[in-house]
């Protein structure tokens, strides 16, 4: 692959979690091809086989503004990013390392509410910080503050995002795309009663991780950049159902006010896994102990199952989709990699 140098700068779409950040991705592993012993560098969390085990190891930042939301900090959402990112992998999260860097003038109080609620998802998820650093930057050099965390944990059975199989039912754990709708609810003022989703996974994948074939958390890029991945990775098409999507009456009309593709929707305390037709109902019963909303949303199919329409010079245009939403009039409609503007600065 050739690095693609000729766009000078940055955007923010770079880091939006759709294509563009994928396409950023792809660059950087070009660069970075050294991994050692290390495995699943492209998955959530890299894997290390220890012989009797693995060790999974991941990193996260995050710079959501504003640092403040209903439901949660940037405190908060940084311990539950890295704790999901390893959950959803099949490990087991035995220590977090936290970084912080701060501009000079941050008010003390709102660094120690960040400080007091990164302590209670530790000890709400049984998962320590053992590590860390603090920086203060000049002001104006940073904006308020910016979090980064890492975390190891232990796994036996890895949970790939690219092990769905035909045949599988696709499940969401809870209602999703909450987590934006009520940080941008607090960035525009608007009055909603939508709370950020943030929570741990930990202790709920722990009982269902054996039963799964492959999961992801919907952070950045919402459901479709993560459904897309997946089913790109696994060379399966998935159908999702109108009629069983996971979203809120408030959550749908508040995309439409804003003009927000509901697919990009970030969550922060939900996940996304495939599961096979004989575990489906057992893994929706655990589920359901902590979240009443989580469902089955979809079903994966082999690439060659279904055409998108009855258009074969439309399907021959369109080999590359993986997703598609089946409308309440029975039409297929391809839901792709989010691409163009995306809220930035979510998580």
């Amino acid at each position: 692959m050739k690095i693609n140098d000729d766009k000078k700068f940055i955007e923010l779409d770079h880091g939006g979690g759709g294509y563009k950040s994928w396409e950023l991705v792809k660059e950087i592993r070009q660069i970075l091809k050294f991994k050692g012993q290390w495995q699943n560098c492209e998955d959530d969390a890299a894997i290390y086989d220890l012989g009797k085990g693995k060790l999974v190891f991941t990193t996260d930042a995050f710079i959501v503004d504003p640092i403040f939301f209903p439901g949660g900090d940037i405190g908060k959402i940084a311990m539950c990013g890295t704790i999901n990112d390893l959950s959803v992998m099949g490990a087991r999260p035995i220590g977090i390392s936290l970084s912080i860097v701060m501009e000079e003038g941050f008010l003390k109080k709102d660094f120690l509410q960040i400080i007091k609620s990164i302590n209670k998802v530790s000890r709400q998820s049984g998962v320590p910080v053992v590590t860390g650093d603090t920086k203060v930057t000049g002001k104006g050099k940073i904006d308020k503050i910016a979090v980064t965390t890492a975390g190891v944990g232990l796994a036996r059975k890895i949970i790939s995002n690219n092990g769905v199989k035909a045949g599988d039912f696709i499940i969401a754990s809870g209602d999703l795309g909450v987590h934006t709708i009520a940080l941008l609810s607090k960035r525009f003022n608007y009055r909603t009663k939508i709370r950020s989703d943030s929570k741990p996974l930990n202790k709920e994948l722990a009982e269902v991780g054996e039963y799964l074939n492959a999961a992801k958390d919907p952070t950045r890029g919402g459901l479709a950049a993560n459904l897309v991945e997946m089913a790109e990775k696994a060379k399966v098409k998935i159908i999702l159902e109108e009629k069983l999507l996971p979203y809120k009456k408030e959550t749908v009309a508040l995309t439409e006010l804003l003009g927000i593709d509901i697919f990009s929707l970030a969550s922060e305390g939900r996940f996304i896994a495939s599961v096979s037709k004989k575990n489906t109902k057992l893994v929706l019963n655990i589920l359901k102990k902590y979240n009443k909303e989580a469902k089955i949303i979809g079903r994966a199919e082999k690439m060659d199952s279904r055409l998108r329409g009855n258009d074969k010079n439309e399907h021959e245009n369109n080999k590359k989709n993986y997703i598609y939403l089946k409308t309440n009039l029975g039409t297929l409609r391809p839901i792709e990699m989010p691409k163009g503007k995306l809220i930035p600065r979510i998580c």
